[in-house]
């Protein structure tokens, strides 16, 4: 699987993926160099007038709700429609989903269109499932992964969108399918956005035309992890991760890439 894994990455540098992106504030400037550091090349759209056909251009979108408002949500509605009346694959990012009535509402929304992949932490995808109430700490969750695994299932079977979720292990699951993925490190947490850069990722990889999205979601997981675990170890704290990470997006050899990886694949 590492050589299949790594020759995904090179895909996405051959290939370069045009993101589509309506993502917040906060993390534009991130995201971007995150996908420019991996091959891809990123889009930041939200104008009513231009969302739609900016979704005809891309090979893919990515929708983050993390500061929400009125017109932002218009403008992910009207993306979110075009790409799955074109087939377009695209991903949802429930930021602090079940912290407000009015993020939970505009979720339900969204999960209409049908998304490609769904990637949040494990208090946001047990609150888009409904499983659970209470268990989010605005942005942050309260929960680790494996808890969320049967949530995950849940939203798989009623959505068909493949389910990713982040935490000390991430897991991504799809059907019978589920990869557990365990690299990355804690220090990653004190970054803000990180999490917004790997659904900005899995972007790029599902935008490749890669049938596989479940397989396509844990590449990107897998590429973000190691290169925020081999930027830790020269990065004595979040300001200097976030520019070594960067930098190993972009200059990650294959045999790095083999050597960190700690991926399993199970069929429940």
């Amino acid at each position: 699987m590492e050589k299949y894994l790594w020759n995904l990455i090179q895909s996405v540098r051959t290939a370069s993926p045009l993101v589509h992106n309506i993502t917040n504030y906060v993390v534009m400037n991130n995201t971007a160099n995150a996908l420019l550091s991996a091959g891809a090349s990123p889009v930041m759209a939200h104008a009513h007038a231009e969302v739609e056909d900016m979704v005809s251009i891309s090979s893919s979108l990515v929708i983050n709700i993390g500061t929400l408002d009125d017109y932002w949500f218009k403008s992910m509605e009207l993306a979110a429609n075009k790409a799955h009346s074109l087939g377009k694959p695209w991903v949802l990012d429930p930021v602090g989903a079940g912290a407000t009535a009015y993020r939970d509402e505009c979720l339900s929304r969204l999960l209409n269109f049908r998304p490609s992949v769904i990637r949040g932490n494990a208090s946001e995808i047990m609150a888009l499932a409904k499983v659970s109430t209470n268990i989010t700490k605005g942005v942050d969750s309260l929960n680790q992964s494996s808890e969320a695994i049967d949530a995950g299932r849940l939203l798989n079977r009623t959505t068909g969108s493949v389910v990713c979720i982040s935490g000390e292990t991430d897991i991504v699951l799809s059907g019978n399918e589920l990869y557990l993925i365990s690299n990355g490190h804690a220090l990653m947490q004190q970054v803000t956005g990180l999490g917004c850069s790997a659904s900005a990722l899995i972007g790029a990889f599902i935008g490749i035309g890669l049938a596989d999205q479940a397989l396509a979601t844990a590449a990107a997981m897998s590429l973000i992890g190691i290169a925020g675990q081999i930027a830790q170890e020269t990065a004595p704290g979040p300001g200097s991760l976030q520019t070594a990470l960067l930098d190993k997006l972009y200059n990650i050899t294959e045999h790095e890439f083999s050597g960190y990886l700690k991926i399993e694949k199970r069929h429940a």
